[in-house]
Formats: structure tokens, C-alpha cells, sequence
């Protein structure tokens, strides 16, 4: 469904998406890490900040995966707080708040790499066929050590053309 507004919408600003997130984590530093060596991530940008609890909090971080973009970030809670509103981690507040799906080449790969690295696989990685009118993929979900929720997918079949 076409948005007529989009349409007048002015370009982003140079090598962003239109649309990216933004994750927390206690050890932001030790998240990122992670993220590069067992989902792909790659960094392009870290701002450390202040020490907290004896580590160096990041205040603003942006990796990359194609033309994707997500930021990760030190929690953010109390006098601390983005906006006014606590920014924590699933491992915090004990629920996952999101998730992330994110396009991959080869999915079972993927899966490998991530699980190689210690990601807990919340589903292994299986066909979701829509039928013939949708879209098919083969997808897996895993959890980050922070408990976040990723689910990669590798489109198998697009939908027809519209007639």
C-alpha cells in the first residue's frame, strides 16, 4: 500500500535507512562485539561515554548489516533517562520489548555462525510458506545475550506480480 505522503518525503540523510532501531544493553561495549561476530554486524561508528559500574557506558553506536542499520546503546534509566522514558535491556525488565528481522543470504549459515558464537536459538530454522499469492521464506529466531529477539530470513519465493 502506497503512502501518498511518502511520495513528498525529502531524502535521508546520507547512509541512513529511512527506518532503523535503536537496542539497549548493560554492556553495550561487550553487545556489539558480540553482534558483529555472531550475526555480521559490522560498526561504523561507537561513542563511548561515562564509566557506570566500572564500565565504559556508549552512548551512541551504529552498525551496519547491507543497507540496514541498528544503533545500541548503555541502558538508560532514573535521572539518566532518553526522553524522559528508562531504555533497558530484555535481561532488565525480564520481557523482550522487540524484535528485529533481518535479511541474510543463506539462512542455515547464519544459523550456524550465530549458534557458533553462543546465540540461543529460539527456533530453528524452517520454511513459512504463505502460499502461492505471498511469499515464501526460511527463517530462524535467536536470542541475543541481553534477550533480544532476532529473526533472520532468506526469501525463498516473492510474490507474483500484481496484473
Amino acid at each position: 500500500m502506497n503512502n501518498p505522503k511518502s511520495r513528498s518525503m525529502k531524502p535521508t540523510p546520507q547512509v541512513w535507512p529511512r527506518i532503523s532501531s535503536g537496542i539497549f544493553s548493560r554492556d553495550a561495549s561487550t553487545m556489539i562485539d558480540w553482534l558483529c561476530d555472531a550475526f555480521g554486524f559490522e560498526l561504523r561508528l561507537k561513542v563511548d561515554g561515562d564509566v557506570v559500574n566500572g564500565e565504559v557506558s556508549v552512548v551512541h553506536s551504529e552498525l551496519t548489516y547491507g543497507e540496514g542499520l541498528v544503533m545500541v546503546g548503555s541502558e538508560k534509566y532514573g535521572p539518566k533517562a532518553a526522553f524522559g522514558v528508562n531504555c533497558q535491556s530484555p535481561a532488565s525488565v525480564g520481557a523482550n520489548t522487540q524484535t528485529m528481522m533481518v535479511f541474510v543470504d543463506v539462512v542455515d549459515i547464519h544459523c550456524e555462525q550465530a549458534h557458533s558464537a553462543g546465540a540461543k536459538i529460539a527456533d530453528e530454522p524452517k520454511l513459512h510458506d504463505y502460499g502461492a499469492d505471498y511469499w515464501a521464506d526460511r527463517s530462524y529466531g535467536a536470542l541475543d545475550p541481553a534477550g533480544h529477539l532476532w529473526w533472520f530470513t532468506q526469501r525463498l519465493r516473492e510474490p507474483p506480480a500484481p496484473q
